[in-house]
């Protein structure tokens, strides 16, 4: 299993998605947090299908911070449910995946 892991969340405005990758960057439970956006969302939500303007923070961890980052994310979050996914990076550079891993050992 992949050490390094890509987490994706969606949040309401950019300030959220500032304020979520800020966090995480300061807790050292990122490496890099990308803000993408506005994105257009469709999705179900209480039995009925949904359309949001939203932005993507996509953050670069460690697998065995996840439960760590998942709270930080739901404590600096507005939605009911938010998005956490994490994806794991299967494939990158070595000095790249060697960064990661030395920037959120703090």
């Amino acid at each position: 299993m992949s050490e390094c892991v890509q987490v994706m969340t969606t949040a309401s405005t950019k300030e959220e998605a500032a304020k979520i990758a800020a966090a995480l960057l300061e807790q050292r439970l990122a490496a890099c947090a990308q803000i993408v956006g506005p994105i257009e969302s469709r999705y179900w939500w209480k039995g009925r299908i949904e359309q949001s303007t939203e932005w993507l923070c996509i953050l670069k961890t460690l697998r065995v911070k996840f439960p760590a980052v998942e709270a930080a994310i739901r404590a600096n979050h507005s939605y009911e449910v938010p998005e956490i996914v994490a994806c794991p990076i299967k494939l990158a550079s070595e000095p790249y995946l060697q960064w990661l891993r030395n920037e959120t050992a703090g």
